[in-house]
């Protein structure tokens, strides 16, 4: 079976990597956490001092970054000049971060160029906001995930809460419609479903269930 890729794109908390990671495994393919990379900007803004609106400073620190993911049984490891800052860069903090710098032109060209180099064999699912649009045009599959906003706050707060953060659940909500708005607003590969995606309501979905629907399309494309 010819090995394709596979673009997911859709909001925060939509279920992307969860779902890519499965179908990946399932698969065969390889998993690239496109947004472990912009988190991973991020943590190093922050250790340097480089606010997240430097543009000319952020340009330094993604040229000089030496970032490596690597990925095996369902978890994304991310090393910066050999140090694992994997649960470094899911604190909310960085999250709350991450829209903010990926409206960076030189952190975006630096990140597109490395991911469309990692994915140039096939055997890829990739996840993120402009993957089908941006990144992968010509990908064989696109699916844009989506889900309510009440649901995906829902899902982030679980996640934080097992990860022993606490935080209200209405804030998580705020938070969340916050990044919808900057994603899809934003001048540089905002997040939007591209032409020939296949759109998904995770809402009231099953893991399972998603997951199911993505290999089925996937072995009809190939």
């Amino acid at each position: 079976m010819e090995k394709i890729c596979i673009a997911i794109d859709g909001p925060a908390g939509a279920g992307k990597s969860t779902i890519a990671k499965i179908v990946a495994d399932r698969l065969g393919y390889k998993y690239l956490d496109t947004g472990a990379m912009y988190r991973a900007v991020c943590w190093a803004a922050r250790s340097h001092n480089i606010s997240y609106t430097d543009e000319p400073g952020l340009e330094n620190i993604v040229k000089q970054l030496q970032l490596k993911l690597d990925y095996s049984a369902g978890v994304t490891e991310v090393f910066i000049d050999s140090r694992n800052i994997t649960s470094e860069i899911r604190s909310l903090d960085i999250s709350n971060a991450v829209p903010v710098v990926a409206q960076s032109a030189s952190v975006r060209r630096a990140l597109v160029a490395l991911q469309q180099r990692l994915s140039s064999s096939g055997g890829v699912v990739m996840d993120g906001r402009d993957i089908g649009t941006v990144v992968l045009p010509n990908a064989e599959l696109k699916i844009f995930l989506t889900a309510t906003v009440d649901e995906r706050a829902e899902r982030r707060w679980l996640e934080l809460h097992n990860s022993g953060v606490t935080i209200e659940l209405a804030e998580l909500k705020k938070n969340i419609e916050d990044r919808d708005f900057i994603d899809s607003n934003r001048a540089i590969s905002p997040l939007s479903k591209a032409i020939d995606a296949i759109e998904i309501d995770t809402t009231s979905m099953s893991i399972a269930e998603v997951s199911d629907k993505i290999c089925s399309l996937c072995e009809a494309v190939c």
